[in-house]
């Protein structure tokens, strides 16, 4: 039993025919919900809110690592970030500022036993936990940074 191409033409077009329908039916279906309008905004509001906190996160744009007062002010301002997030009770935006306080800190040691003297327990185990991710992270977004001062050279 040999299929002409004719009859094979003809059954991929109105495969595609169906398909074609098929996704037209249930968009329509999906825009005559009364609740698509309310969770698609919702949706739109999740992303700008997790797109504010990723930036947030970061704490905006990194200092230059040659200007001393430059990083006192970043370091300044992670940490106050940090107690603020910490004591709002967002706990892991809270600790990425600490770590990233922690990571561009000239006195690691010694920052680190004050935080443990300060912090409770599960939180400083948390900060300890996600110092090695913050750091490299910080790591490579300052490359990244500095490889962008070369290409504009």
């Amino acid at each position: 039993m040999e299929l002409s191409r004719t009859t094979l033409g003809f059954a991929a077009g109105i495969a595609g025919t169906l398909f074609l329908g098929y996704c037209v039916y249930f968009d329509q279906q999906r825009r005559k919900d009364p609740l698509y309008k309310k969770k698609l905004k919702e949706r739109r509001q999740k992303a700008q809110q997790n797109s504010s906190r990723s930036a947030r996160t970061m704490g905006g744009p990194l200092p230059d690592m040659n200007d001393h007062e430059a990083m006192q002010r970043f370091f300044l301002q992670q940490i106050q970030l940090g107690e603020e997030l910490l004591a709002a009770g967002d706990l892991e935006t809270g600790v990425e500022h600490l770590g990233q306080a922690v990571a561009v800190c000239g006195q690691t040691q010694q920052l680190l036993s004050v935080l443990q003297q300060t912090m409770p327990p599960h939180i400083f185990h948390l900060l300890l936990k996600k110092l090695p991710e913050i750091s490299d992270r910080l790591r490579s977004s300052m490359r990244g940074a500095t490889l962008q001062e070369e290409d504009v050279e």
